[in-house]
């Protein structure tokens, strides 16, 4: 395989890491009826694992393979912050106080599990 290849193919999937954090942290909020339902984490979980899993095809390395985990953290992390006239994203009554460490938990811990497994290049 060529190196240029590769580097497309793991920026490709590091995008998939935003694109992924993205789609927890928007949709995080759901609901069916008056109950939040964190489907979004527990999906975002299995993407950044398939993320992982797919950048371990293409590299040998375990910490290059981490790149869509690594863009997936960054994002979410930007996310905690409070934008323009102090909006932010995470927050709400009961359960909802604690879903960014159930987004963190939930979505990074597939896919450190699958580098944490991935056999280290010698």
């Amino acid at each position: 395989m060529s190196d240029r290849l590769r580097f497309v193919v793991l920026a490709v999937l590091t995008a998939d890491g935003v694109l992924s954090a993205l789609m927890a942290v928007f949709f995080l909020p759901l609901r069916i009826g008056s109950v939040p339902l964190p489907v979004s984490a527990v999906l975002s979980g299995v993407v950044n694992a398939l993320l992982v899993w797919v950048a371990l095809q293409w590299t040998s390395s375990p910490r290059v393979a981490a790149l869509p985990l690594w863009a997936w953290l960054l994002t979410v992390l930007a996310f905690t912050f409070g934008g323009p006239g102090d909006d932010i994203v995470f927050g709400g009554p009961g359960i909802m106080e604690f879903a960014p460490v159930l987004l963190l938990a939930l979505g990074a811990l597939p896919a450190a599990w699958v580098i944490m497994r991935a056999p280290t290049s010698a």
